[in-house]
């Protein structure tokens, strides 16, 4: 059995009177674990308030309000693959993760996570991620090492101040043209919960998407998020007719399996370039990982 060292955290959402029970909604929320483990959690005082003070099954739903736990998995899939570390100072870290490991704990995974990878390997307690990627995306990932100074690197990614550039191999025409694309729209949650949609409304999801070379049926890309939605790049490239090689969300949700670790999703964060909020100084970081696309 893996448990967890750190409390994982999720939010109860609005929700219509009369609320549910926070046993209700962590059951729906997290299908893959049983109501009657969420029970259990629950009676032996495995989850806590924003106050830290354990939940009772008497304890009333309240919207907005964070709920903490330790997750717990019985049999964590190893990946195979390393992280690399590439820079470190009093302030950041930015690390390098491989295709297939998440960034942080979540689902099957507790201690095969870069977060808790680099706790480990660095012996930060402290250390957190001040952005996301996807357990499929390979590339580099920003920590903040300071509490003290972490709500203002965090804030850069807030205000939209950090560049980032991905890769990313698609299918396409044989006789596809190179060409630019700017995309803007509504990225929502959708069904089931993990996978993503664009939905009418204001646009809170932005990105300029490049199709620099054309070989045969395959296409590759550079693409910039202008912000950072869950899975935008890959829905902004699916809805341009552009899947990414290896996507099983989209476009289309492909059945449930063990992955492959063969073919991974062909998608890497490539670099982030920021002006350093403390010493006003130039930052750039670039990941040399690649993708399958053979020189010509």
């Amino acid at each position: 059995m893996g448990i967890s060292k750190h409390p994982s955290v999720v939010t109860m959402p609005k929700a219509e009177r009369p609320y549910p029970t926070i046993l209700s909604f962590l059951s729906g929320r997290f299908p893959t674990i049983s109501r009657e483990i969420w029970e259990g959690r629950i009676r032996e005082g495995k989850v806590l308030d924003e106050g830290g003070q354990c939940i009772t099954l008497d304890t009333e739903y309240a919207p907005l309000r964070r709920i903490f736990y330790f997750r717990e998995v019985g049999a964590e899939p190893s990946i195979p693959f390393s992280e690399k570390i590439l820079f470190q100072d009093n302030q950041i870290l930015v690390a390098c993760k491989p295709h297939f490991l998440p960034v942080t704990p979540g689902g099957r995974y507790v201690d095969e996570c870069l977060l808790n990878r680099l706790r480990t390997s660095t012996g930060i307690e402290e250390l957190a991620p001040l952005h996301r990627i996807d357990r499929e995306t390979a590339g580099l990932v920003l920590f903040s090492v300071n509490r003290g100074s972490r709500g203002i690197y965090g804030q850069l990614f807030m205000d939209g101040r950090v560049e980032k550039t991905y890769q990313a191999l698609a299918a396409c025409r044989p006789l596809q043209e190179p060409g630019a694309w700017d995309v803007a729209n509504r990225i929502e949650r959708g069904e089931p919960w993990f996978r993503m949609k664009a939905v009418p409304g204001v646009a809170n999801a932005r990105s300029t998407i490049h199709l620099v070379e054309v070989r045969g049926a395959l296409a590759r890309f550079v693409l910039h998020p202008h912000t950072g939605k869950t899975h935008q790049l890959r829905l902004h490239m699916s809805g341009l007719g552009f899947g990414i090689l290896n996507d099983r969300y989209y476009p289309e949700l492909q059945a449930e399996r063990e992955d492959n670790f063969a073919t991974p999703l062909q998608l890497v964060a490539q670099r982030l370039r920021f002006r350093d909020p403390l010493s006003g100084r130039a930052r750039e970081f670039v990941s040399e990982r690649t993708l399958l696309w053979q020189p010509a």
